[in-house]
């Protein structure tokens, strides 16, 4: 099966705001944009994956993106990550209605195709399925077989929340690098010991400099 991925990424000025204390303001914005670009370059190499659609009104994130092969969808609706993926996977089946999807995190910086391609393959096998975080509490990726609506419940608590909705649960080893999303620091450091991308190995360089 192919999928299109669609990856919600937040105005760069605002994204990542519980960084702030490990890398301030000045670069926080940096990482939040090195961590979508090592994602959605990790995503676009992944052999299971068709396509990659970014739903995000940001000018530069939605530029650099783009040279990664991303294709730009404006967050219309303004109205936060649910919103967004829906617009995003409305988007996409406009044109292919029958189309798989899966939403995924912009901030999974260790992200490894094979290991993406594993989930992905898991989620085939059901009609929608999700994948926990690390933490084991959020979710990093919400799959939708072509035919069935995505339903995203992301937000607090969202692996609770996406079972409650009828999302079968992925239990899967040995994909830590599609589960290690970046909210704090504690966070990056975990994803720089799996190994992170180019760009967020350069940006997390300029941060330790910094401090």
């Amino acid at each position: 099966m192919q999928w299109t991925l669609v990856i919600p990424l937040k105005p760069l000025a605002r994204a990542k705001s519980r960084l702030a204390a490990t890398a301030g303001d000045g670069l926080r914005p940096g990482l939040a944009l090195a961590f979508a670009q090592d994602t959605v370059a990790a995503v676009a190499a992944c052999a299971a994956v068709r396509d990659v659609v970014v739903v995000t009104d940001d000018t530069l994130a939605g530029r650099e993106l783009a040279a990664l092969g991303a294709r730009i969808v404006p967050d219309a609706p303004g109205e936060g990550l649910n919103a967004a993926l829906r617009h995003g996977t409305a988007a996409v089946r406009a044109g292919r209605p029958e189309v798989a999807v899966a939403a995924l995190n912009a901030d999974l910086p260790a992200l490894r195709p094979l290991e993406l391609a594993r989930v992905l393959d898991g989620a085939a096998q059901f009609p929608r399925a999700f994948l926990p975080d690390a933490a084991g509490i959020g979710t990093t990726l919400l799959a939708a077989a072509a035919g069935t609506e995505l339903r995203p419940v992301f937000g607090t608590a969202s692996r609770a929340r996406h079972a409650a909705s009828g999302a079968v649960e992925l239990a899967l080893d040995g994909v830590d690098s599609v589960r290690q999303d970046v909210d704090t620091g504690e966070d990056l450091r975990a994803a720089l010991a799996l190994g992170v991308g180019p760009r967020t190995a350069a940006a997390a360089a300029r941060l330790l400099i910094a401090d």
